[in-house]
């Protein structure tokens, strides 16, 4: 057969492993505990058992976090089997008692009353399906009618049940042919089958990794953390799903495939010419 190709070829080529110095059996490694730590693990304890650079551990994980990524939204409908869907959302960042002292001294030109939690928090929306226990999740730019409706009505069939909080967001959901039904969280959690405790399981999830694991994370990043708790989640080990942690390993390499993340892109410096 003739050589057409005339370029190196690995088994690392066209997957997120590409081009990266980093011996294959420590990028299984890599993978296994990403997918199998519940809470995550941090660059910092990934480069202590890989025995590579912080920096570089930090790379291989988001690429990892990338392989992790289903490409769900919005394709598919959640509901299809008859079941009600969870749709909640949250924010996530630091605390203001954390913030520097110079990022503080601006805060005090506002009151309590006049601050928004939106303005130093990023806002997420999700959604789980009851019967099939699968959850999406999506950083969005504002917690405004019109984005968390538009992401009710490209993901969930018409005329399911939609369980949400009492948000006045979701108040005209039923003129979208939408069953709607609320809980008020001042008042009570749960009335009869109508709760969001589900989403808000996901929610404790990714808080948990995000304040304990990870500490810092930015908002330009936090997408890929979003994904890779979203896999977690939905492949986790269940009556009707008995995953083991080999299978959850299995799967997350069914989809490292076609796809690549370089450090440029990772650090928002596409297109830079270096001085």
């Amino acid at each position: 057969m003739d050589k057409v190709c005339h370029k190196q070829f690995s088994v690392k080529t066209f997957s997120v492993f590409e081009d990266s110095a980093i011996s294959l059996d420590k990028w299984l490694i890599a993978v296994w505990l990403v997918v199998n730590c519940k809470n995550g693990i941090s660059s910092y304890e990934l480069a202590r058992d890989l025995k590579i650079t912080q920096k570089s551990a930090w790379f291989v994980l988001h690429r990892i976090r990338l392989a992790l990524r289903t490409n769900d939204w919005g394709k598919g409908k959640m509901g299809s089997r008859g079941g009600p869907v969870e749709v909640d959302e949250a924010f996530v960042g630091g605390s203001p008692k954390n913030w520097h002292l110079s990022k503080r001294a601006k805060r005090v030109r506002f009151t309590p009353s006049e601050e928004k939690i939106e303005d130093h928090k990023t806002a997420v929306v999700g959604l789980l399906d009851r019967d099939t226990r699968q959850v999406r999740a999506k950083v969005i730019p504002n917690i405004k009618r019109e984005v968390l409706q538009d992401a009710i009505l490209r993901n969930v069939v018409g005329t399911v049940k939609v369980y949400t909080d009492g948000m006045k967001a979701y108040s005209n959901l039923p003129e979208l042919q939408f069953v709607h039904e609320t809980v008020d969280h001042l008042n009570e959690y749960v009335r009869g089958e109508v709760h969001t405790n589900g989403i808000e399981n996901f929610w404790s999830l990714l808080k948990r990794g995000l304040k304990g694991t990870y500490v810092a994370v930015e908002p330009f990043h936090l997408e890929r953390y979003v994904d890779e708790q979203a896999f977690r989640f939905n492949n986790r080990a269940t009556k009707e799903n008995p995953m083991t942690d080999a299978d959850r390993f299995i799967l997350a390499l069914s989809q490292i495939a076609g796809k690549r993340l370089t450090y440029q892109e990772l650090t928002g410096k596409v297109g830079e010419t270096a001085l």
